[in-house]
Order: structure tokens, then C-alpha cells, then sequence
């Protein structure tokens, strides 16, 4: 550190990198460096985004899968207490009731194609196909990808993200690899994810250069724009129903689900009780 004429400390000029002096830097090297800062912010907060919502997609098909089969029970017990209720007392509005309640248990009109090939040609999914032969019903997947491949993930992304690119060509190159990447990530493919990292640090390394004035202030305006559109991604994430039970128990999921399980078995040994009351 020096001192001024005044005998006041200097401090150096935080702006010019080692081995330029502030006559001898660039004009745009400090609007560049702000557009690199920006660049890995952004990649960095695309990068939670986006493994929140493959978590977020997980969880969905895991609570589907472990709780749907309950919820539909439910679903039917209340429509067999409102049809008994309704036999039993003869009142319109408890036989209406009994249209409405059944009506929530019928299958709605083309719902094999929302599932696809989750359901046989009986209706059935596998889980239930299982139960009904008594053969073992196949495990719940896991929610979330292992620590390992959430580095693996991380470190692909950050290297090959599509914003890191200035020409078309090489950002085309860049979505496609990306996509091969979210997809082994949501697989939780460890060994896919370390192939596709050999991939990439062998592929050609894109060229970089300088650029205008005008052209990196356009580019931290894009970078802008696109935090904001990410923001209205993950604020429609965290308020999804799905979105806020994984907060509930974001390290643990599965013991969430489990704690909602018991909920419902209760739930469903009290409607099968009330039932029986009404069945005697």
C-alpha cells in the first residue's frame, strides 16, 4: 500500500487486472469482467432451478406411485359411505351426494393417454396388477440422484452450459450435450454422467474473443432477462403442491412420504369402519 502527497493510504485500483496499469487497460475490461460474474450467477442459479425441478418431477412420480393407490381408496370408501348413506335414508340430497362422490371415481374419458404404458390393457398400473396376483410390487424409486452424480451434474453443467456460448453453431452443440446430461442426471446414471465429462473434456474447446462495448452490454441485458424468466420458474416450483411438501423435508423426502402414508391408512381404517356402520 502507498501513501498520497496528503499522507493518506492508495489503495489500488480493483478494477485493472495484474500487469495493467489503468492508462494501459482495455475500456471494456471492466464491463467484461461483468458480464463473465454474471454469466456464472446466472449458470449457477440455473443450476438450482433446474435440480430443484428434477427433484421436484421425482417426487411427483414417487408420491404417485406410493400414495395415489390410497388416495384412490379413499376416494372410493367415500363413495360407497355415500351410497349406503343414501339407501339408507332415501333423501334426494343424499342421493345426490352419492352421484357426486361416485362421479370422483370414475375413470375420466381418454385417461390412457395421459399414462400411457403405466396401465395394461386391463387398466391396471403394475403396482396394482402386482397386488391383485400377490406378487412383490417393485419399489419406489429413489427421489433424488446420489450426492456423486449431483457433482457430476453440477460440474457438467457449469463447464457446457448453452449461456457460456457466443455463436450459434457452438451453442447448438452445447444444448444437445445438456440435454444428454439432464437426462442421465434424472436417471441418477453416475456412470452415464462420468462418460458424458470424459465427452465433453475431449470435445473441441470453443473459441473465445472480444467483444464491442455494445455487444456485452446486450448480453448482460439477455443475462437480465433471463434470471427473470428463471425466477418465474422456480417461485411456480416452490408454490406447486409437489414443490412444497419437498420443502417440508427437503434431506429426507422419503420419511415425508412415509409420515403422509400413515396419515392415509388411518384415514382409510376410519372410512372402512364407517362403512361397515352403515353396511350392518
Amino acid at each position: 500500500m502507498t501513501q498520497d502527497a496528503a499522507g493518506g493510504p492508495v489503495t489500488p485500483n480493483e478494477d485493472v487486472p495484474p500487469g495493467e496499469t489503468t492508462a494501459g487497460a482495455r475500456p471494456e475490461a471492466r464491463l467484461e469482467r461483468a458480464v463473465g460474474a454474471a454469466e456464472q450467477a446466472l449458470i449457477e442459479f440455473e443450476i438450482a432451478v433446474d435440480t430443484f425441478r428434477i427433484e421436484v418431477e421425482n417426487f411427483s412420480r414417487l408420491h404417485h406411485q406410493k400414495l395415489g393407490p390410497m388416495y384412490a381408496r379413499l376416494d372410493e370408501l367415500d363413495a360407497q359411505i355415500a351410497e349406503a348413506r343414501a339407501r339408507h335414508t332415501g333423501d334426494p340430497e343424499d342421493l345426490a351426494k352419492a352421484q357426486e362422490a361416485r362421479a370422483l371415481v370414475m375413470p375420466m374419458p381418454g385417461v390412457e393417454e395421459l399414462f400411457h404404458d403405466w396401465m395394461d390393457s386391463d387398466g391396471l398400473s403394475p403396482e396394482a396388477a402386482a397386488m391383485l396376483t400377490e406378487q412383490p410390487v417393485r419399489p419406489p424409486e429413489r427421489v433424488r440422484p446420489s450426492e456423486e452424480a449431483r457433482k457430476l451434474y453440477r460440474d457438467l453443467v457449469r463447464k457446457a452450459h448453452p449461456d457460456l456460448a457466443r455463436e450459434d453453431k457452438e451453442r447448438s452443440r452445447r444444448e444437445e450435450f445438456i440435454t444428454r446430461v439432464n437426462a442421465a442426471y434424472s436417471r441418477g446414471d453416475e456412470k452415464l454422467l462420468r462418460e458424458l465429462s470424459d465427452e465433453w473434456a475431449a470435445g473441441p474447446v470453443p473459441e473465445t474473443r472480444l467483444s464491442e462495448s455494445e455487444e456485452l452490454y446486450a448480453r448482460l441485458e439477455w443475462l437480465s432477462r433471463r434470471k427473470e424468466l428463471l425466477t418465474v420458474v422456480a417461485r411456480d416450483l416452490e408454490d406447486s403442491a409437489i414443490g412444497s411438501m419437498l420443502r417440508m423435508a427437503p434431506e429426507d423426502p422419503d420419511r415425508l412420504l412415509d409420515e403422509i402414508a400413515g396419515q392415509l391408512q388411518a384415514q382409510v381404517s376410519e372410512r372402512e369402519a364407517e362403512l361397515a356402520r352403515w353396511v350392518q
